[in-house]
This record gives C-alpha cells, sequence and structure tokens, in this order.
C-alpha cells in the first residue's frame, strides 16, 4: 500500500508528490481551494456574459453571438484542459500564471471590444476582420484559461489530503457550478445596473486576480521558491495596477467612444432598462440624431419622410381610435395628431426611459410637436406583445407597429405570426395595420416578402411598399386588400413631403422585388436570419 504522505519517488507523475507544506491544517487548505475555485468560476462566467451582452448590443442579434461566443469557449476549455496536463508539476506556479493572465485578458476584454466598435464601426462586416474577429479570440483566450484551471486545481487539492478522483471530482465541480451561479446572478443583477459593463468588467478582473494570487502565494507558497514568488506577486501587482489604471480613465474613455460613434455633438446619453439613448444635436443649429443602442432611429435630417409613409396610408379611412405598438419617440403620434378626427391614440413602448426622454428633451419634444402632452394621448410602458394579449378586441380602427425592424433577434417575436395575430384581434371592422419592415434594398428584401408572407398567415390582406429611403412597409387588413392612398377631405393634413405618386412608385418598387412563396415567421420558427 502506498503510503500518499512519504517522499516523492524518483520519476513518478506529479499526482504522487509529497504533501504540500501548508501554513494552515488539511481540512482549512481543502475549503480555501474550494473557495478559490468558487471566485474563479464566478469570475470566469462573468467574462462570458460579458462578451456576449456586448457582442449582442452591438451587432443586435444575441442568439447568433450567444452561440458563437459559448460555442468557442467550450471547445477552448477542452484545448486549455489538454495543455494543462503539462504544467501539473508546476501546478501551484501553473494556476497563478493562469489566474493572473485570464484576469487582465477578461477584465479588459469589454474595454477592448468597446473600443474597436467605436473606433471601426465594423461588426457588420465580414468574420475574417475587424471586431467579430477580436470577439472569437477574446473567447477563445479566455475558453482557453478557464479550461486549465481544473486540473491544476485538481492537482493541488489532491496534495492537501489525497482522497479517491470521483471525489475530488465532485467536490471540485460543485464549487465551480456554485460559483458559475453566483457569477451569472451578479452579472445583470449587480454589475451591470451599478457599474456597467466596463467598470463591472475591470472589477471582475482585479477580484480574479487577488482571489488567484492569494490562494497559491499565501497557500502554497512555502512550495515555491522565493525568486518564483516575486515574480508572481511582481505580476499579480502589474494587473491590478493595470485595472485600475483602465477603472480610473473609464470614464474619459466613454467619452471618447461615444463621440468617436456619435460625433462631438452628443447632449444626451442614457442607458435605459431596455437599450442605450443617446441624443446628439438639437441646439445651436445642429440637427437632432436620437440614437438606439448606437444606431441613428431619428434624424431631424430626414424630417417627415419615413414617419408620414409609414402613418398617412394607414390613415385613409376610418381612424378616430389608434394603437401606436413602439414609436415611443413620439413622432408616429405627432403624425397621427394631425388628423382631426382622431379621438384617442394609446401609445405602447416598452422603454419607459425613452418614453420619459420624449416627453420631456426640448429638442425631441419640439420634433414630435409635443404629442405626449395632448390630451387624447395615452402611454403604456410594456412589452407590445404581452400588452396585445389582454388588448380589447375590435378596439382600433388603426394600429400602427413602428418597431425596430425584424433584422434583431430580439423582436422577431414583435414580427412573428402570434404577434400580427394578436394585432388582428384589436382592429375594429374596416380597421387597417401598418407595419416597419425594416431596409428593403436588394440585399434585405427577403425580410420585406417574409413579413408580407407572415402578415398573409395570420388573416390579413397586405400591400407592401417603399418609402422614399427604400424602408420596407405593409399596410394590411382583414378582408379587402386595403387601397394604398392618401385620406382626403376636411380636416385631413396634408403631407410635407408624401405624395400619391411617390406612393405608387413605392408601390410598384416594393412589387418588382417579389419573393413568393416564403414561408411564416413563427415563434417556434423565426425567419429573418439572413
Amino acid at each position: 500500500m502506498i503510503d500518499p504522505h512519504a517522499p516523492a519517488r524518483p520519476g513518478a507523475p506529479p499526482s504522487w508528490r509529497g504533501p504540500a507544506r501548508l501554513p494552515v491544517g488539511p481540512g482549512t487548505g481543502r475549503f480555501l481551494v474550494l473557495a478559490g475555485v468558487f471566485v474563479c468560476a464566478a469570475c470566469g462566467l462573468v467574462y462570458e456574459l460579458e462578451l456576449v451582452a456586448l457582442s449582442a448590443y452591438v451587432t443586435g442579434d444575441p442568439v447568433t453571438q450567444t452561440s458563437v461566443v459559448l460555442s468557442v469557449m467550450v471547445f477552448a476549455m477542452g484545448i486549455g484542459s489538454l495543455v494543462a496536463k503539462r504544467l501539473r508539476r508546476r501546478a501551484a506556479a501553473g494556476f497563478a500564471v493562469i489566474e493572473a493572465v485570464l484576469a487582465l485578458v477578461g477584465g479588459c476584454s469589454a474595454m477592448a471590444l468597446h473600443a474597436v466598435f467605436a473606433w471601426t464601426g465594423d461588426w457588420g462586416g465580414p468574420w475574417a476582420a475587424g471586431p467579430r474577429t477580436l470577439m472569437v479570440a477574446f473567447s477563445l483566450a479566455i475558453g482557453l484559461l478557464i479550461g486549465a484551471e481544473i486540473p491544476l486545481l485538481m492537482e493541488l487539492i489532491q496534495r492537501i489530503r489525497r482522497q479517491d478522483a470521483g471525489g475530488a471530482v465532485a467536490d471540485l465541480f460543485a464549487a465551480d457550478y456554485v460559483g458559475g451561479l453566483a457569477g451569472g446572478l451578479a452579472f445583470p443583477f449587480l454589475l451591470l445596473p451599478l457599474m456597467g459593463q466596463l467598470t463591472g468588467a475591470l472589477l471582475i478582473g482585479a477580484v480574479n486576480a487577488v482571489a488567484g494570487g492569494a490562494l497559491v502565494l499565501g497557500l502554497f507558497g512555502r512550495d515555491l521558491t522565493r525568486r518564483a514568488r516575486l515574480v508572481l506577486l511582481a505580476a499579480n501587482l502589474t494587473v491590478l495596477g493595470v485595472l485600475a489604471a483602465a477603472a480610473v480613465l473609464v470614464d474619459d474613455f466613454e467619452r471618447a467612444a461615444r463621440t468617436a460613434v456619435y460625433g462631438a455633438d452628443v447632449r444626451v446619453a442614457v442607458r435605459t432598462d431596455v437599450q442605450e439613448v443617446v441624443l446628439t444635436g438639437g441646439a445651436r443649429g445642429h440637427p437632432l440624431g436620437l440614437y438606439l443602442d448606437g444606431r441613428l432611429r431619428v434624424s431631424a435630417c430626414d424630417g417627415h419622410r419615413y414617419h408620414e409613409a409609414l402613418v398617412h396610408p394607414a390613415m385613409n379611412g376610418p381612424h378616430a381610435r389608434v394603437l401606436v405598438l413602439g414609436g415611443g419617440d413620439g413622432l408616429a403620434a405627432r403624425e397621427v395628431l394631425r388628423f382631426a378626427g382622431v379621438r384617442r391614440v394609446r401609445v405602447v413602448e416598452a422603454d419607459a426611459g425613452l418614453l420619459r426622454l420624449a416627453a420631456t428633451d426640448p429638442a425631441l419634444s419640439d420634433l414630435n410637436g409635443h404629442a405626449y402632452d395632448d390630451p387624447r394621448v395615452r402611454v403604456t410602458a410594456a412589452d407590445a406583445f404581452r400588452w396585445l394579449r389582454g388588448a380589447p378586441h375590435a378596439a382600433y380602427d388603426v394600429v400602427i407597429a413602428d418597431l425596430p425592424g425584424p433584422g434583431r433577434a430580439a423582436g422577431a417575436p414583435l414580427y412573428s405570426q402570434e404577434f400580427y395575430g394578436l394585432a388582428r384581434r384589436a382592429l375594429a371592422p374596416g380597421g387597417r395595420l401598418v407595419v416597419h419592415a425594416g431596409p428593403a434594398a436588394a440585399p434585405r428584401r427577403r425580410v420585406l416578402w417574409t413579413v408580407d408572407s407572415t402578415l398573409r398567415a395570420a388573416g390579413l390582406r397586405t400591400t407592401p411598399y417603399l418609402d422614399a429611403r427604400d424602408r420596407g412597409l405593409v399596410l394590411a387588413a382583414p378582408g379587402a386588400r386595403p387601397p394604398l392612398g392618401l385620406a382626403g377631405g376636411p380636416g385631413v393634413p396634408r403631407p410635407h413631403t408624401l405624395t400619391p405618386r411617390l406612393l405608387a412608385a413605392g408601390r410598384a418598387e416594393a412589387a418588382a422585388g417579389r419573393i413568393p412563396d416564403l414561408p411564416p415567421s413563427t415563434l417556434a420558427h423565426p425567419r429573418y436570419r439572413g
């Protein structure tokens, strides 16, 4: 029988080396190692979630980005575990180095990705270059380092007190998974709301460096040479210094990055519960721009083109009761209120922060004609899909879906057959629904016709058309196909830019690119990818 406390035999595998010379008892030592596993696992999961959140935020496609980041990380973790086999003879020093590098790479990853996005704006580019490549590189690097942790920790915990491999693995993975739970909950509920992505990642990097360095130097320091201890201490202090310097400069960095994305005329920048909202211009003769999650949604230079094309054809008929889904900027409501026959307007917008800004910011409220001050307007801060499920039946003559577009995976449910079925139920007899279908130029034409097919699958007759900027729009109604035209008669406003000729041209241009027989998009099978 082999004595686990006997000196190592020459040439013996690392697992049979003598016990570690600990400053504490074996029980306390095992507890400290498992506590280190817990902290490092929490930090590792936060790094993963940071990459997923930032990449999804700037691309608007959380499904793809989550799949890419997690699959690449899991693959890299397997490779890291294999690589770590070569480090088991120097498990303590190897683990300390890995944690220092992981703290630096993971802590700085969010800032690096944000910088590349801000100064290149290339997230929509090919996978072979730009920020997407950097995201994959960070996923690989972080996955390799996380994967190398468990084999080394297994070696360290066995050197404290040998036990059967199954029991040691169970202990390690229990601490690892519980740490992952803590990190997964801390990220959305503590780090993001209290510190934001950049500062939160830097803080987690610092925690990671301290935990890894303290575990090795404090618990296994007697097994290291004096030189090794000094090198590891210097490395960890350097990492902490870099992270601290980045944390001090993070506000200046965010301002510089915001200027790179939006220009020097940023006037308001807030992170709501739903998205980042930025207002540029609107003072000193500079035109107002409204950006949502980095994308221009409203420009005073664009005048009335989009909102007139969206609203006026749908108002060609009974329009006393109007429902606006989305449209938190108030511009669709502004166009609706120009019609004298409107008695009440309900705006349902998921972002309460955007609603407040549209009602209180002087420049934006001027642009929307102070629509939210009109007594006919009622505002509800709610998800449009959820709200429609409880909406009264046949209560609206016009439903205007002024939503961001189906190209962003997060908005796909709002362009599903189920959503349009609920919208149809809210329409009164003879009512009309109009839908913004996103950019509809040649590369994106399939999206417009998928929206059209989905509306028809929900029992609506459709008339697709384009506005002057090639944005796709679909006018729909139950029963007969709705005519595409402008309302006439007393109390009907004259559009600033829209004419019957432009409407006819937009309908003809849309019809010329028709893609027939596309399957509808549903909640279970969204079809707006590509």
